[in-house]
């Protein structure tokens, strides 16, 4: 039994701002697994982990934190005080842009951007929920007295001027519109103007990757990851762009570099499982596949399609039924659900192969 595997670029961006008080934000660790979202009255729902690391410091710190869902004019459209580790969930989400504030005693510590590009002939989705993780980490401020606690720890969002921002911005918008040339134009022009922007110099690669232009996009993502080495989005679509290209090497290469940031991702780890699979390394592959669905059990259901899919190349039908029935615990709605069961009926107590 196929099932097709799961494409689509996703992306994010973070920036953090100093606040009052006893702490300082100085970053923030932030990662995309799933896309992002649009203006209210849709059916996306964006949802993710706001993930607390104290281990490095000792003393009071706050029990939770504000976070806020702004639309590209920067107008909220949501609101939700989520506990420390806890989890944040916006529905009926429209396709574009939103921004992600992450609050603490009213002053903003981190502002994720997230833009929502499903639809379109090149994403093709696994579902309309999709994954965005927060992390963040307090470390010691080595410049304050003990008594004045810590700072949180992050990846720096570009700073760019305003007219490069505004450009950007537009970028953005004609890739979502599909408008793939003028996007390149206007990326072009940013990187001319700057070219330290290694978020642009993503964006630019994957303009070209949505023209087909192999060789321009691998270049603007080397470009970008000359200049942030540990930018797990430019990472995490070179090693795509290297599974397109059937360059599998290449793509276990810099999907295990992005596999080893924080926090876990489960996109990262099921297009390594993907590119370990093309090596002939099953076993590898399916160990990152779980993975993936260890971080995000519902979100990522499908993978258990493509691990029964293995399963039952090889002849390891029993264990491919399982993997049906996990799917169908979690989607229980599923338009084949009846040719799933018969499989299940017919193998889930079938004998190996023997070797």
């Amino acid at each position: 039994m196929k099932h097709s595997q799961m494409n689509g670029f996703s992306r994010t961006f973070a920036s953090s701002a100093p606040f009052n008080g006893l702490l300082q934000a100085v970053a923030l660790i932030v990662l995309l697994t799933s896309g992002a979202l649009g203006q209210g009255g849709g059916s996306n729902t964006l949802y993710g982990d706001l993930k607390v690391d104290e281990s490095k410091v000792s003393g009071l710190k706050p029990m939770s934190f504000d976070v806020v869902l702004t639309g590209r004019n920067r107008s909220a459209i949501g609101h939700q005080t989520v506990a420390k580790n806890g989890r944040f969930r916006f529905e009926n989400l429209a396709n574009g842009t939103y921004y992600i504030s992450v609050r603490m005693d009213s002053t903003e510590i981190a502002n994720v951007r997230v833009t929502l590009l499903g639809g379109s002939s090149t994403d093709n989705r696994i579902s309309s929920d999709y994954r965005q993780d927060i992390a963040l980490e307090w470390r010691p401020n080595p410049s304050a007295r003990e008594e004045k606690g810590s700072v949180i720890s992050a990846l720096k969002h570009y700073q760019r001027t305003p007219p490069n921002e505004s450009l950007f911005d537009k970028a953005e918008k004609s890739i979502k519109d599909k408008e793939y040339a003028r996007a390149i134009t206007m990326l072009r022009q940013v990187v001319s103007n700057d070219q330290k922007d290694f978020e642009a110099w993503t964006e630019l690669g994957t303009a070209y990757f949505l023209t087909k232009n192999s060789d321009e996009s691998e270049k603007s993502y080397l470009q970008a990851l000359g200049l942030e080495p540990n930018f797990i989005l430019a990472l995490l679509d070179l090693g795509k762009l290297r599974l397109e290209q059937k360059k599998f090497e290449g793509a276990v290469e810099v999907l295990s570099k992005a596999a080893a940031l924080p926090p876990a991702s489960a996109e990262v780890n099921y297009f390594l499982g993907e590119a370990y699979l093309n090596l002939k390394k099953g076993s590898k592959a399916v160990a990152y596949m779980n993975e993936a669905l260890k971080i995000d059990p519902q979100g990522k259901a499908e993978i258990h399609l493509r691990i029964a899919d293995i399963y039952d190349a090889v002849g390891l039908k029993n264990l491919a039924a399982v993997e049906y029935e996990k799917f169908l615990q979690k989607r229980s709605d599923y338009p084949e659900k009846k040719k799933l069961q018969r499989y299940i009926a017919q193998n889930k107590n079938s004998k190996p192969p023997t070797p």
